[in-house]
This record gives structure tokens, sequence and C-alpha cells, in this order.
């Protein structure tokens, strides 16, 4: 049965959290504090936080840098999924990719399904990993921060959660 599984011990992690926008300062960054929140409030650590444009060469950059910092264990994106010429977060995530994980983005959508209705067909959540380090872009409204985080991320970025989760692959993402 799927679920937390009390006999095992919690393992924090660390967390980067990147807010793609244009216009989003940190004084409105409200999807980038929905993050932060659940994330400190489930035992994990924001280890850093940015807001940077809708530019790939400068996300793909940012990302890659986060990539080689050893402490850093996950980055999460959110904003610049959508189908805009602007919306370039994607191509950034798939830029960096050495393995793409499907089931993230048709798992986001099904669940942003129950909230939003078709209107999810136009979300590109992806997921993936680069140089040992999960990425996940999530759309820009708090509301699909709030799905992906309370749906799927909050059990797969927890060690206890049964039958497997992303914490207990780690020390083998990057395995030859």
């Amino acid at each position: 049965m799927a679920g937390i599984d009390e006999s095992r011990t919690f393992v924090s992690i660390n967390i980067a959290v990147l807010t793609v926008s244009d216009t989003r300062t940190a004084a409105n960054d409200t999807s980038g504090d929905v993050l932060a929140k659940r994330i400190t409030d489930k035992g994990h650590c924001v280890i850093d936080r940015k807001i940077l444009p809708d530019d790939q060469d400068v996300l793909v950059k940012q990302m890659s840098a986060w990539c080689d910092v050893p402490d850093v264990d996950v980055i999460i994106t959110t904003g610049g999924t959508g189908v805009t010429g602007r919306d370039v977060t994607v191509e950034a995530h798939r830029k960096l990719y050495e393995k793409e994980i499907p089931g993230f983005g048709e798992l986001f959508r099904w669940l942003s399904y129950q909230t939003i209705g078709t209107s999810t067909v136009q979300s590109r959540a992806t997921a993936g990993v680069c140089r040992g380090t999960y990425m996940f872009a999530l759309p820009g409204s708090t509301g699909a921060c709030k799905d992906a985080w309370d749906g799927i991320l909050h059990h797969q970025l927890d060690i206890r959660h049964r039958p497997c989760n992303f914490v207990e692959l780690m020390p083998r993402l990057t395995e030859v």
C-alpha cells in the first residue's frame, strides 16, 4: 500500500527554487512563496531561491550552476511552461536533462485536470535528472505549484514514502 512508512527515518534534502518571470519580484512571487513554505513545512531546506527572466540561456546557466553544487539535491522551477513565445523554461530544462521523467508531467496534468479541467493541456510541466540533480518544471500559478507539491513532490521527495521514492535513488543517479 502506498504511503509513509513511519518506521523509516526522515531525510531532509536541499531544494533550489527558481521563479521564471519577466514581471515577478520578491514582493509578489506568490508561487515561489508557496513552494518555499511547503518545502520547509515538510522539513526540507530551501538552499537557494532566485527570480530570473524568461531567457533560455540565463535559465540554463543558473540551473547548470546549481547542478554543479553538491548540496543541491533538487531544482524546482515555476513559470514559463506554457506555449507562448516567451515560455522557454521547458526548453532550458531539456537542454540539461540526461534522463527525462515523463511520468511527472503526465501525472501533473492528470492531477491538474481535477482542478482546472481541459486547461491543463496548456501546461508543459516536465521533470528530469541532470548530473545527479532532480529538476522539476512547474507552471507559474500558485494553484499549479500546490497541485504539484501536494499531489506528487512531497511524497516522492520523502524517503519514507512506499513503495518507492526519488530520495532513495539519489545515491545512484550518477552511477555508470
